[in-house]
């Protein structure tokens, strides 16, 4: 059970000040927060793509090729990588890279995105969301496939027998799969044998199982080995020393940037009567103190599959030193707690 924290790195508003964190020094904290998750063992860190003023981090493979030679062993992956506004090459080059800043700790989770700015940002049409995502997963497959590229599609010029450099430490370089739960996204991750993350980040994690099912026949039907495919998960959470205390320190900010995306979405408001529902041991939100947080993790990991779990944390602005501490504590004292009873429940 690969154990780690992914983040959006947010600058929103802190709920209690009304002060906003600025770009540049947010962007350097996680990169403290990644070099504190390898030092307490854990095993990988995940930053999002996203471009829009509350969140800082447009180029994840800038941020992680900091941390890369301050860190030794975590592996450095995108939380997503928006592939279908981005170009493959260009994915694939800086994440080679990143490979080889960190010898070898590279990855990439290739994922459509729930967000839309980059569409128009790159001059991309909404109306193509699904076919630029094939198309351009294609391409970046065939550049970790071969040196040489020869390949053509309908909305990036065609490529005639070209190198793409550097090539990574890593044969192949990993990608991933990133879904929040669409049918289409997982059969095509397990038809082409590639692992899936699962963004969990509402209802019942439990109800994820059947998608994971429906993930491993796919991975049969496309001749893959489905024993071989990691599937990992992303959802929200936050560790404190006692469980009321982890809630009172994650909901304030989980609220404001709930609200504040229920508003564009059309969600309605979110209480802290969600929150703590959401909080219990069938909910998707992985609040609480370290012994909380690994129940629920090994029951997730018995009941759904999952063999990488990745804790979001924070959600919106929260002190730097809070966040740091829920990093330790997931390193430290919840991570040991989750490896031994799983491995115990493997051994039979």
């Amino acid at each position: 059970m690969e154990i780690g924290i992914s983040t959006f790195v947010e600058t929103t508003p802190d709920v209690a000040t009304g002060e906003v964190i600025s770009h540049a020094e947010r962007i350097r904290e996680v990169v403290e927060e990644i070099v504190l998750a390898d030092q307490v063992g854990l095993d990988v860190f995940g930053v999002g793509e996203h471009h829009r003023e509350d969140f800082a981090a447009s180029s994840p493979a800038v941020v992680l090729a900091a941390a890369a030679p301050q860190t030794k062993r975590i592996r450095l992956t995108s939380a997503v990588t928006v592939l279908s506004s981005a170009d493959p090459v260009r994915v694939f080059q800086d994440f080679a890279t990143v490979d080889a800043l960190s010898n070898g700790r590279a990855e990439i989770m290739a994922g459509r995105g729930s967000f839309i700015e980059s569409f128009p940002l790159f001059g991309y049409d909404l109306k193509d969301y699904n076919e630029l995502f094939e198309e351009k997963l294609d391409l970046l497959l065939k550049i970790r496939e071969s040196e040489k590229v020869t390949w053509k599609g309908g909305h990036r010029p065609a490529i005639n027998n070209l190198g793409v450099y550097p090539r990574p430490v890593q044969n192949p370089l990993p990608v991933w799969i990133g879904s929040g739960g669409n049918q289409e996204s997982v059969i095509r991750a397990g038809l082409l044998g590639l692992p899936l993350v699962l963004a969990i980040i509402g209802g019942s994690p439990v109800q994820f199982a059947p998608l994971v099912e429906l993930y491993k026949k796919a991975a049969v039907h496309g001749g893959h080995d489905p024993s071989k495919l990691p599937v990992a998960s992303h959802s929200h959470g936050f560790i404190a020393d006692n469980t009321k205390k982890a809630a009172d320190l994650f909901f304030p900010s989980t609220q404001a940037v709930m609200n504040k995306l229920g508003k564009e979405r059309g969600w309605g408001p979110y209480s802290r009567s969600s929150f703590d529902a959401a909080r219990s041991f069938e909910g998707a939100l992985y609040v609480g103190d370290p012994q909380t947080v690994a129940d629920k993790m090994i029951h997730l990991r018995k009941n759904v599959g999952v063999t990488r779990f990745m804790l979001h944390v924070p959600v919106g602005t929260m002190p730097h030193d809070l966040v740091m501490k829920a990093i330790e504590l997931l390193g430290k004292e919840v991570a040991p707690i989750v490896r031994e009873e799983v491995a115990k429940w493997e051994a039979g």
